[in-house]
């Protein structure tokens, strides 16, 4: 599964590279002309000691010098050029690693294979960058190599083609060596980088908790088990260090070995009128200053930084599958719109306390319900829960009596709505933000529901439905009656307002849970105001441990968090109701207090 996983990250990254012919043949193409002076060296020089200084024509010589150096001008035109490709080539492949990491993530979050984790899809994305990085200095080092090796063996053969046969074959059995020694070096850098994480893992852990170790003596213990993790890291790194040593041997055959060769056969070359000092000479540059210093640079950047590339390339394939359930069920039509909680449980770890805790509840169509608890409690994640946006533990929630996973997911989305607190407005008219879960509403539904809320005034600010929107014209409250106006005229069945309105004043806030609450649906409410329990039907209390469900009144007297809770809405400022306008920005921002104090949740 390693291997697959391994072949697929190289694979992508090839397929991306082969998306893009022009720009790798503009690649290649500069690099011929960065190559001319490799090439032109041996010859050139050979020329200009024949021709030229052993001739005692200085002249001569002097003028095939002036000819590499102007080929040395043309190459470093062709190498100032390259750099263009590359980038057209990297810059491509780093959006397409970050398209395929950000895609997996999801869709693995959505499998619940893993959790929604923005820290890990950061991490991921960095990791991309770290692809480009590396695919582009591995390309060039690469490209370089082999065109250097073209240009070399060229010109052997135009200055002494017997010394070719020589030269090549240890060449090529050093690249052989290296192939076989990067199989052996590609899992020991995949176990190394495995054991610096478990190292990174095992020390925050005990840095995080040192206080409750010290407190409790087990200085020992921690210091042990962090010991072990360590130890096994830097095992894991000598045996890399071991076999990636060999790529000494390597160079030594396939960079040192052919200039040995030449200087050996030097003499016999001569003396048998094969070759000319001046052919000698350039065979010597050509293997001194072009061959061998790149076969060295191949060899140290591809034994680094291909076996890293290939490890990242593993990691990002792993991190992007996304599993196929092995029987697929076919998505099933739920019967209606209860909602129905059947022991439902969750907690955010496997160590950690529970949020909810066999929860049952049913919520009737047509049904409102608010949702109350201190600031922390666990209301947004109910909601969460709610709406399938979470994975239970244990337990299920049942919309029409369909478990959420196997609701078809196009019906969910039509008849389930959470409207957040943090209202997303995007930039547009107003009409298709509005209109944006109901394409096509008519002008008499966009009517009412401009109406109800009421979004009216901010219509004719505005300009009408034309008007143009983008968040920075919008305030706050604004922004949410946006929010809320899109998902009432789009007639979801269930909706769950999480702190949806805590921008709004409460005047017209109790017009916008009204106007909901008067739909065909069930509404549920995240409640920040008294208002909001007196007005719905139940209150479903949440303390951290049980959960008390009744009406106001039934809770009032027989909760004391409850009683509590409402002794704290009741001296908040601001809990009037108005008689002004439906809303105005000194009161949003006495009602901000109530949105950024229930954020913990």
């Amino acid at each position: 599964m390693r291997g697959a996983l391994s072949r697929q990250g190289w694979r992508l990254l090839a397929e991306e590279l082969r998306s893009r012919p022009r720009a790798l043949a503009r690649l290649a193409g500069w690099s011929m002309v960065e190559m001319l002076p490799v090439a032109a060296s041996g010859l050139v020089i050979a020329r200009a000691i024949d021709d030229g200084f052993l001739q005692r024509a200085p002249a001569v010589g002097f003028s095939w010098l002036a000819v590499l150096a102007a080929a040395m001008v043309v190459g470093a035109l062709g190498a100032r050029r390259t750099f263009g490709a590359l980038a057209d080539l990297a810059e491509p492949l780093r959006d397409a690693m970050i398209r395929t990491v950000v895609t997996g993530a999801i869709g693995r979050a959505v499998a619940g294979v893993d959790r929604a984790d923005a820290t890990a899809v950061a991490r991921l994305t960095g990791q991309t960058e770290g692809v480009r990085q590396m695919s582009a200095a591995l390309l060039m080092t690469v490209r370089q190599f082999a065109f250097t090796l073209v240009a070399t063996v060229a010109g052997l053969v135009a200055l002494i083609p017997v010394i070719t046969l020589l030269v090549v074959p240890p060449v090529l059995l050093a690249l052989a060596l290296f192939w076989w020694l990067l199989l052996g070096v590609a899992p020991r850098a995949k176990t190394a980088l495995l054991a610096s994480e478990h190292t990174s893992e095992a020390v925050g852990k005990v840095t995080a908790g040192v206080r409750d170790i010290v407190a409790c003596g087990a200085e020992g213990s921690a210091a042990a088990t962090a010991g072990a993790v360590i130890e096994a890291q830097a095992a894991a790194e000598r045996r890399l260090a071991r076999i990636s040593a060999n790529r000494i041997v390597i160079i030594a055959l396939g960079g040192q070995l052919p200039l040995v060769i030449v200087l050996v056969t030097a003499p016999w070359l001569i003396d048998s009128s094969m070759a000319s000092p001046g052919q000698v000479v350039g065979a010597v540059i050509y293997l001194a200053t072009s061959l061998q210093p790149a076969f060295s640079t191949l060899v140290l950047g591809v034994g680094s930084l291909g076996v890293q590339l290939g490890v990242v390339l593993h990691r990002i394939s792993e991190a992007s599958q996304v599993p196929v359930p092995a029987s697929p069920s076919r998505p099933r039509s739920p019967q209606g719109h209860q909602l129905e909680v059947r022991d439902l449980t969750f907690a955010y770890g496997p160590d950690a306390v529970p949020v909810v805790r066999g929860l049952e509840l049913t919520l009737a169509p047509g049904e409102h319900l608010a949702i109350a608890g201190p600031s922390g409690i666990g209301k947004s994640t109910l909601a969460n829960l709610l709406t399938g946006l979470l994975t239970p533990g244990s337990g299920a929630v049942c919309l029409g009596g369909v478990p959420l996973p196997e609701v078809d997911p196009a019906l969910l989305r039509a008849r389930m709505a959470l409207i957040p607190q943090e209202a997303y407005v995007f930039a547009g008219t107003l009409w298709e933000n509005l209109c944006y879960l109901r394409p096509d509403a008519s002008d008499a539904a966009l009517q009412r529901t401009c109406s109800a809320l009421p979004l009216d005034p901010l219509v004719h600010r505005l300009g009408g439905y034309d008007g143009p929107v983008s968040a920075g014209m919008l305030s706050a409250g604004e922004r949410q009656l946006v929010a809320l106006g899109r998902v009432h005229l789009s007639g979801a069945a269930v909706v769950i307002l999480d702190e949806a309105t805590c921008y709004l004043d409460p005047g017209t806030e109790a017009e916008v849970e009204s106007a909901f609450a008067a739909r065909h649906g069930s509404l549920v409410v995240i409640a920040h105001r008294i208002s909001s329990a007196l007005r719905a039907d139940r209150v479903l209390l949440l303390d951290g441990s049980t959960v008390q469900s009744g009406t106001h009144g039934e809770l009032l007297a027989a909760s004391p968090l409850y009683t509590d809770l409402v002794g704290q809405w009741d001296a908040e400022p601001g809990d009037t109701e108005p008689t002004g306008a439906p809303w105005s920005r000194a009161s949003e921002r006495s009602s901000s207090a109530h949105c950024s104090s229930s954020r913990a949740d």
